[in-house]
């Protein structure tokens, strides 16, 4: 049992998380109007600092830059910041696990 908990305590959920994220944002549709993970836009409000930023993020790796600028202008951050953490991450998880 201590061997389980313990192996599971050495997976890097964080690290999955973000993986997984940036590959949702890869997959979905940016000019799809048809489904919102936004609470804000679920309850009815009109504006949310935050809407858009996964369909921006997509447009941006698609190489349309405008269309994503007008979208949401800090998608390029926002790849910025995701990409910086799990760099740390995967650092933090070879010197935790002296590989390479």
């Amino acid at each position: 049992m201590k061997e389980l908990r313990h192996r599971l305590q050495t997976i890097p959920v964080e690290l999955i998380t973000w993986i997984a994220c940036i590959l949702a944002i890869l997959t979905i549709n940016p000019y799809s109007d048809a489904f919102s993970l936004c609470p804000l836009d679920n309850l009815g409000l009109t504006w949310c600092p935050g809407c858009g930023l996964g369909r921006a993020m997509n447009l941006l790796v698609r190489g349309e830059f405008l269309a994503s600028w007008e979208m949401h202008p800090l998608a390029s951050l926002a790849y910025a910041v995701i990409f910086h953490r799990i760099w740390v991450l995967i650092k933090q998880l070879k010197q935790r696990t002296h590989y390479g």
